[in-house]
């Protein structure tokens, strides 16, 4: 973790219930090429095991102010590592 510059360490949130994910964090998974054609997510080197923890996680994001899904912090600009139950957080302005 020294090699890394990030401003935030975030804490990752479990929760009991898969929540649905929003069309507009499928937009994006889909325009980096996360999402199949049948509309599965499918991420490289991810597990569905791991895929369906992922879903049941969440973050109080320190760049937009609210509470959002891990995969949509999975795929967005600031996030640089998750490591020990965390996340690293570049905290760039999107």
């Amino acid at each position: 973790m020294d090699d890394l510059e990030f401003k935030f360490e975030v804490e990752i949130i479990q929760s009991e219930e898969r929540k649905r994910i929003d069309k507009e964090v499928k937009k994006h998974l889909a325009a980096a090429g996360l999402v199949d054609p049948s509309g599965k997510l499918k991420i490289k080197g991810v597990s569905p095991k791991m895929l369906k923890r992922m879903k049941q996680e969440h973050v109080e994001c320190p760049v937009m102010d609210r509470n959002v899904q891990f995969l949509q912090c999975f795929v967005c600009a600031n996030f640089q590592s998750r490591v020990n139950g965390r996340v690293l957080c570049k905290g760039d302005p999107l």
